[in-house]
């Protein structure tokens, strides 16, 4: 079983700002961004005994705004290999009902931070009550860390180091930090050996392969293959894309005298049963 703990669903363009899509569209070279999510093409594009998270996305100041309704809808559609995070945005008013309401009502099982790009630190003290709520009832929080193409979105909110207060103050509380925090991947990877309960994912890294290669490397010398999560960053790309670059990251080494990551371990974070490491209730698992 290959568990993606990082795809999404919004509805595009609707769920962002013209605002938004201009600036991702200059982020890739004047190319047209069409940023549309189909099931279908994720499961053509995925092996068949992939499980996956999947959320939307809360930031006001970056112009992005996904009803966690639509979330659950989606993951309606194949509740047996989906399951759903919530989102909020703390900056904003109603965010403590509305992250009560995605758990409890529409049975969201874990919860999608976007500190950068609504402008509020992971540590500020008035996000208390969101990491109260989520130990209290075993909610893991995954949260966006690293940059972003977004101007209005600073640069200080994403550190990775900012989680070390709440990952003290919450032991037993499941932190995820998103892409490996690119591109201060050094930073993430102390971060998490640092904490027990904290974690971080490889998502939307392996088209940048160099990077992400130093990057696992780090995560071999500090000795934490186990702390680093598969994921993708849908509809960034795809599960059999992500699995097969970083399956041949050493590829790129022959003939050179550069260290080769563990292809052992390599497999071990693909197949990594994510699903018990973060407490996730989510009994269809497939065999």
């Amino acid at each position: 079983m290959i568990v993606d703990i990082h795809s999404h669903f919004w509805n595009f363009p609707g769920d962002f700002t013209s605002d938004f899509i201009r600036q991702a569209e200059g982020a890739r070279a004047g190319a047209k961004v069409d940023l549309s999510v189909d099931y279908a093409k994720y499961r053509e594009t995925a092996p068949h005994d992939t499980v996956s998270a999947v959320f939307g996305g809360k930031a006001k100041l970056a112009g992005i705004w996904v009803d966690d309704a639509d979330v659950a809808r989606y993951v309606e559609q194949d509740p047996g290999r989906l399951f759903g995070f919530l989102s909020v945005d703390p900056t904003q008013p109603g965010w403590e009902d509305e992250l009560r309401f995605a758990h409890q009502e529409l049975g969201m099982k874990g919860v999608k931070l976007l500190p950068m790009y609504a402008g509020y630190r992971v540590d500020e003290e008035r996000l208390n009550p969101l990491w109260e709520y989520c130990s209290e009832y075993g909610l893991p929080v995954l949260m966006h860390m690293g940059t972003t193409f977004i101007a209005q979105a600073p640069l200080e909110c994403t550190l990775p180091r900012s989680i070390e207060p709440v990952a003290v103050k919450y032991p037993d509380l499941k932190l995820i930090l998103a892409h490996l925090g690119h591109p201060y991947e050094g930073e993430c990877i102390v971060t998490i050996r640092k904490h027990p309960n904290v974690y971080a994912d490889i998502s939307a890294l392996h088209y940048r392969p160099f990077q992400l290669y130093q990057s696992l490397m780090l995560v071999q010398e500090y000795g934490v293959w186990h702390k680093v999560l598969f994921g993708t960053d849908f509809p960034f790309t795809t599960v059999n894309d992500s699995v097969h670059d970083v399956r041949h990251l050493n590829d790129m080494l022959e003939g050179t005298a550069l260290p080769r990551l563990n292809s052992d371990e390599i497999e071990a974070m693909i197949h990594r049963d994510t699903l018990d490491l973060l407490h996730i209730n989510f009994p269809d698992k497939i065999s």
